[in-house]
């Protein structure tokens, strides 16, 4: 009767936690449309140049926030699970420096501007890539779960080394101004952009919906080995699935750093470490925290506005140091 009555109260708060998380993202998605250069309100009755403005630029930025929002912060809840380490995040695995280092290969070698559409999709390879080849050396070494952290780390400086030699050695404009890129923007984004949503979106989805292998997972593998979950291969499948979130993201909108480090982690400490609730809560309040950050980007200056991966760490990174300050205990997840 006690262990019911825990559980009972463990989904009322996680149930709190999720519509709080869901009312709050609608009213800053109201804000991010209304709020720019000049303040709209959403009606049947604006004039034709602000629809333009709210249906082919503000629309469709607001939609590439939430979705990359969503997908990083899930990304970073399963891999903290994986590697069973709650400071993981999907970068810790060098995949999103293999999809930058893949975007910054191909502008090096087309003279002409690429694809959006080709960008999109080296951008994912890269990131599968260099998740592949990490997965590849941990079966061929058996590497444990912490050198494979190691070695995903090692990787990741390896990528922001090349990305660095291109820069620096780089003549070509549009390669420099992709610095602005890798540091996280969604300005710009287009309709025919988001049409890589209509594959990321079904992954992502998917992966909110894998809460209960990964509480099994979270028992140990010789125990969910009894209980009938075939680990190894499920471990294979969630990290090609991170992979392609986190390649997709990158490619959308640069390199976004903190998103999933943070909101899963602080989710688990304040809530607890079911994944049946943490993965959704963690998508709604991922996009929540981007679309916040991109509002603050777009209104802090005047003259321009920051790049939002800049912004989601100055909001993240003090809230997260004072929780480590707490004295909190990160055995394992």
């Amino acid at each position: 009767m006690y262990l019911k009555k825990l559980h009972h109260q463990s989904s009322q708060r996680w149930r709190w936690v999720i519509g709080s998380a869901f009312g709050l993202l609608v009213l800053f998605s109201i804000l991010s449309l209304c709020i720019g250069e000049q303040f709209i309100w959403p009606s049947f009755d604006i004039t034709p140049l602000q629809r333009m403005v709210l249906v082919d630029l503000r629309m469709p930025r607001l939609i590439t926030v939430i979705a990359v929002g969503a997908m990083l912060a899930v990304a970073g809840a399963m891999l903290q699970v994986i590697l069973r380490n709650p400071l993981a995040e999907p970068g810790v695995l060098g995949v999103s420096g293999g999809a930058s280092v893949a975007v910054v290969l191909t502008m090096l070698l087309f003279a002409t501007p690429v694809h959006p559409y080709l960008l999109m999709a080296v951008s994912i390879a890269g990131a599968l890539a260099f998740t592949f080849v990490l997965v590849w050396l941990a079966i061929w070494r058996k590497l444990s779960m912490g050198r494979m952290l190691l070695v995903g780390v090692a990787m990741g400086f390896l990528a922001g080394a090349i990305v660095t030699w291109a820069f620096y050695f780089s003549d070509d404009m549009n390669l420099r101004q992709l610095l602005y890129w890798m540091m996280g923007s969604a300005s710009g984004k287009t309709w025919p952009q988001l049409s890589v949503l209509l594959v990321l979106v079904p992954l992502l989805l998917w992966s909110c919906r894998q809460g209960r292998p990964l509480d099994i997972m979270m028992l140990g593998e010789l125990t969910a080995a009894q209980l009938g979950l075939d680990v190894r291969r499920l471990r294979l499948v969630y990290i090609g699935a991170i992979a392609v979130l986190v390649g997709g993201s990158v490619a959308l909108t640069g390199v976004i750093s903190f998103i999933g480090l943070v909101v899963p982690h602080i989710l688990r400490l304040a809530f607890g470490g079911e994944n049946r609730y943490l993965l959704l809560a963690s998508a709604l309040c991922g996009a929540l925290l981007l679309t916040i950050a991109d509002l603050i980007s777009r209104i802090a200056i005047t003259a321009g506005e920051l790049p939002v991966g800049a912004v989601t760490a100055t909001l993240g990174a003090p809230i997260f140091v004072w929780l480590l300050l707490k004295g909190e205990r990160y055995d394992s997840v």
